[in-house]
C-alpha cells in the first residue's frame, strides 16, 4: 500500500487551514490564551498528569494511581482499558520511573493549588487504535495495540507527554504569581525530559518498519504530529522525527529529535488547543478520545457548560 509522504501531509494541512476545511469548520478557532486564575490554569494540567500517570504506571506495573496513592484521585473513576505492556527491561525501567514522576506531579499540583477528581480516561487499545487509524488515514490491520511490545508502547507514549509540554510552555507567560510560575516551570522541565527520552528512543529506530504495517517509526511520528496540528487548528506546533531541511534546526538538518520552531524554541498551546487534541474531535466543547466525559476543572468544564461559568 502506498504511503502518503509526511511533506505532502503538511502541504494538505496548510491548504485546508487556508480554506477553512479542516473538521468541517469555516470559522477561526480560538488560538489565544484563556482568561483564568493562576490556580485554574495549573489545575487544568492535572487532566494531563492523571492521564500520563495512569498510562505509564499501568504500562509498567499493570496497576495505576490507586495502587500508589489512591487519595490523589479524589474519588474519580478508574481509567478504561489500561494494562501492563510487554516491555523490554530498559523501556520498562524508563516507563516505571516516568509513572512515579507523574504521581509526584499530581501531588505537587494538589498541594499547591488544590485538585479535583480524576476524570474518566480511556487508555484502551481500541481508543489508541482509532487515533492511529485517523493519523495514517486508513484502518490498520490488525488493530494497533499500544501494549503489544516496546515499540508500540513508545509510539503510543509519543502521543502523550508532548501535549503537556506545549501546554506548560503556553501557560507560564500568563501566570501572575511566583509560586505558580515556579511550579509550572519545574513541571515543564521534567515533561520536556520525558518527551526527549521518548523521541530519542524512537529516533534510534526511526527507519525500522513497525510490524506488520510496513510503516516506519519516523512516518508514524510524522502522521501523529500532523494529526495533532489538524485537531488543534492553530498552525504547525508539532513535528515528527524527520522533517524537510527547511524545517530543521537552522535549516541544516532533517533530524528532529526535539520539536521546536525556527528559533529552536518550544512551541506553545492553549487549553482549547489541548482539549481539541486529547478529545480527538477538534472541538473543545465535544468530549471524546482520551476523555469520554470531558476533562475536569473550571477551564475544561467552562467549554462543556458555558452557561454555568
Amino acid at each position: 500500500m502506498a504511503i502518503i509522504s509526511s511533506t505532502f501531509h503538511i502541504f494538505v494541512f496548510l491548504l485546508a487551514m487556508e480554506s477553512g476545511l479542516i473538521w468541517g469548520t469555516n470559522t477561526s478557532p480560538c488560538c489565544e490564551p484563556v482568561e483564568a486564575t493562576d490556580n485554574d490554569k495549573i489545575q487544568f494540567a492535572l487532566n494531563l498528569e492523571f492521564m500520563e500517570a495512569e498510562f505509564f504506571l499501568r504500562g509498567a506495573l499493570g496497576e495505576g494511581l490507586d495502587a500508589i496513592n489512591s487519595s490523589l484521585a479524589e474519588g474519580g473513576p478508574p481509567p478504561i482499558g489500561g494494562r501492563k505492556a510487554n516491555l523490554d527491561p530498559l523501556t520498562h525501567r524508563i516507563i516505571e520511573e516516568f509513572g512515579y514522576q507523574e504521581v509526584g506531579h499530581i501531588r505537587a499540583i494538589i498541594n499547591t493549588v488544590g485538585g479535583f477528581p480524576r476524570p474518566l480516561i480511556d487508555l484502551s487499545p481500541q481508543n489508541f487504535a482509532k487515533l492511529f487509524n485517523k493519523a495514517v488515514g486508513f484502518t490498520l490491520k490488525p488493530s494497533f495495540d499500544p501494549y503489544a511490545n516496546s515499540l508500540n508502547y513508545l509510539l503510543a507514549s509519543y502521543v502523550i507527554p508532548y501535549v503537556g509540554l506545549v501546554g506548560y510552555v503556553g501557560t507560564i507567560p500568563g501566570l501572575t504569581y511566583y509560586t505558580t510560575r515556579r511550579l509550572a516551570a519545574s513541571l515543564l522541565g521534567v515533561e520536556s525530559g520525558q518527551d526527549a527520552v521518548i523521541r530519542t528512543l524512537l529516533y534510534e529506530r526511526g527507519k525500522e518498519e513497525v510490524y506488520p504495517y510496513g510503516i516506519t517509526v519516523e512516518k508514524f511520528t510524522n502522521y501523529i504530529s500532523t494529526l495533532r496540528n489538524e485537531l488543534a487548528m492553530c498552525g504547525i506546533k508539532d513535528e515528527g522525527l524527520r522533517v524537510p531541511k527547511k524545517l530543521g534546526a537552522e535549516n541544516r538538518t532533517t533530524s528532529n529529535i526535539l520539536s521546536a520552531d525556527a528559533y529552536s524554541l518550544s512551541y506553545a498551546r492553549t487549553p482549547p488547543e489541548i482539549l481539541r487534541t486529547v478529545y480527538g474531535t477538534g472541538n473543545e466543547s465535544r468530549p471524546g478520545g482520551f476523555y469520554p466525559h470531558g476533562a475536569n476543572g473550571n477551564i475544561a468544564r467552562s467549554f462543556l457548560f458555558p452557561d454555568k461559568y
